[in-house]
């Protein structure tokens, strides 16, 4: 396998689908900067990658506009419905991970494309949006992605979902003509009238109506108040670079604590895929889970201690706690894993970082109406329980995975990276980065050399450290003997998530890499 990065001398795209790197490419070579770029490769995500994220789901950005100077972050995720209440639950333990009553937080994605755009961009929502609109409208081939996932969750879908992921009763094959003509009418729909056709228009319209039949919860009225939020990013500075998330109610202050934990050692005297590498970064980032288990939700209905959480001094005290030589019995819940994350870098030096999700693979396995668009089951992950800092409340946001990162050097960014897999985020994230900023690897590189997650899945008893086979039997041995629940998993397998990076040298190149494990590509001219 090539471990070579694609070069671009002025842009680079990188995304889970080459036909979405595709269209951010087109939109640049049209006169369209990196906002504009990074909306329509959005767009066409949701479009030729439908059972990791689409118009029902959420996203999380961080951009750097060049004329500003800035970092900015845009909270991109929906709300509980105002009537979405613990006790529509009575006498269950959980929301249902699938149905219409797990679709009980309103999509936020529509709104942040034209929050983006708006303030960024320079072409018009329709021009980003066309094409996505083209293949949904005309087709595309089918991905290996899609039709695993259809083998694996096909049997979650709805009717109405299942006829239109699995045409004719039949999961599609990998490669084949798969159209999406509703989701084509309600894209047209949103481009000729912008968020307000999706919020306050037709579309909430159909959508309410059909929850309000099938005993779901949402209303007009929770789609016409919804409003995603331009925020302050968080950051940490870490080797002579300033790393920024977004703040909660993402869980990407989980990957600032770790870099700071993981300052405090001298990684330069690690050997790359020793032992005591992969020891220290699992180590390091369960501390980080822990913490983040028991504050993160909503900061408008619990404060969230994040100034102690990012200080210098508490991250010594937690560094200090670690042994190295044997692994802390640590635990954490799971939750979830599917995704989307993609990055634009322009010619005059814009950057935008982003991340896209249903939750679940098709999320809640509901397709609302006539409308095309699968809803998310992002806010089945709300606790039940009323004392649970994640508790359910209505018109409130929930814990949530989605977590972009950017690397800043100097003030302008330098590295551009994130990843699907939920619990997975922070860990492959600490992966990246460390990789190219103390062992100098390419942004390829680092994609592919061996990974890590650690974590209970659903659906499992334990807390599994599963680590990708090409990892030396030897530091395998040493890893279990320090008490890690070891599992190995296939040389690139899908649970590690897909990653992506963007770097940008000293010359002004962009450097990209794409995950092996899906269907992406990274483009650049």
């Amino acid at each position: 396998m090539t471990i070579g990065p694609v070069i671009g001398t002025k842009t680079m795209v990188v995304s889970p689908h080459y036909l979405a790197s595709a269209a951010g490419a087109r939109i640049l070579q049209r006169g369209g900067n990196a906002f504009d770029a990074a909306v329509a490769v959005s767009a066409t995500l949701a479009v030729v990658y439908p059972h990791m994220t689409g118009l029902g789901g959420d996203a999380f950005w961080l951009t750097y506009s060049a004329g500003e100077g800035r970092v900015r972050a845009y909270n991109g995720s929906g709300r509980s419905g105002y009537g979405v209440r613990r006790d529509c639950y009575a006498g269950e333990s959980a929301i249902p991970r699938r149905g219409v009553r797990s679709a009980i937080t309103v999509p936020g994605m529509a709104d942040s494309w034209e929050a983006v755009q708006r303030q960024y961009g320079r072409l018009t929502l329709a021009e980003v949006l066309e094409p996505g609109i083209g293949y949904a409208t005309d087709g595309f081939p089918l991905s290996p992605d899609q039709h695993g996932n259809s083998i694996l969750a096909g049997a979650a879908l709805s009717p109405g979902a299942a006829a239109v992921y699995l045409p004719g009763g039949k999961v599609p094959r990998a490669g084949g003509k798969f159209v999406q003509k509703q989701l084509a009418r309600t894209l047209r729909t949103l481009a000729a009238g912008g968020r307000d056709a999706f919020y306050k228009g037709g579309i909430a319209e159909e959508i309410s109506k059909d929850m309000l039949a099938s005993g779901g919860y949402l209303t007009r009225d929770d789609f016409a108040d919804h409003q995603g939020n331009w925020v302050e990013p968080i950051s940490t500075d870490y080797h002579g670079h300033q790393v920024y998330q977004v703040p909660p109610n993402s869980q990407g202050f989980t990957a600032l604590m770790a870099l700071n934990i993981l300052e405090r050692f001298n990684l330069a005297e690690i050997e790359h895929g020793s032992f005591e590498y992969y020891h220290l970064l699992v180590e390091a980032l369960k501390l980080s889970f822990r913490d983040r288990d028991q504050v993160l939700t909503d900061p408008e209905f619990s404060s969230i201690p994040l100034e102690r959480l990012l200080d210098k001094q508490y991250a010594m005290e937690l560094a200090d706690s670690i042994s190295l030589r044997r692994a802390a019995a640590l635990g954490s819940e799971p939750v979830g894993r599917d995704t989307a994350y993609a990055a634009v870098v322009d010619g005059e030096g814009n950057a935008v970082s982003f991340i896209q999700s249903l939750y679940f693979e098709f999320g809640s396995g509901r397709v609302a109406g006539d409308t095309g668009i699968l809803l998310q089951n992002r806010g089945s992950f709300f606790s039940l329980d009323p004392s649970h800092i994640n508790t359910l409340e209505p018109h409130k946001r929930t814990f949530h995975t989605l977590m972009p990162a950017m690397a800043c050097q100097d003030g302008k960014p330098a590295i551009l990276y994130g990843t699907q897999g939920g619990e997975g985020q922070p860990q492959t994230q600490s992966l990246l980065l460390t990789r190219m900023l103390h062992y100098g690897m390419n942004p390829q590189e680092a994609v592919n050399a061996p990974r890590f997650v650690w974590g209970r899945t659903w659906g499992e008893p334990t807390q599994e450290l599963k680590v990708e086979k090409r990892v030396a039997p030897q530091v395998l041995e040493e890893l279990a003997g320090a008490g890690h629940l070891v599992r190995q998993a296939a040389d690139y397998d899908g649970i590690m998530g897909h990653a992506h990076a963007i770097a940008i040298g000293g010359n002004g190149f962009r450097s990209g890499g794409t995950d092996p494990r899906c269907d992406g590509a990274a483009i650049g001219w």
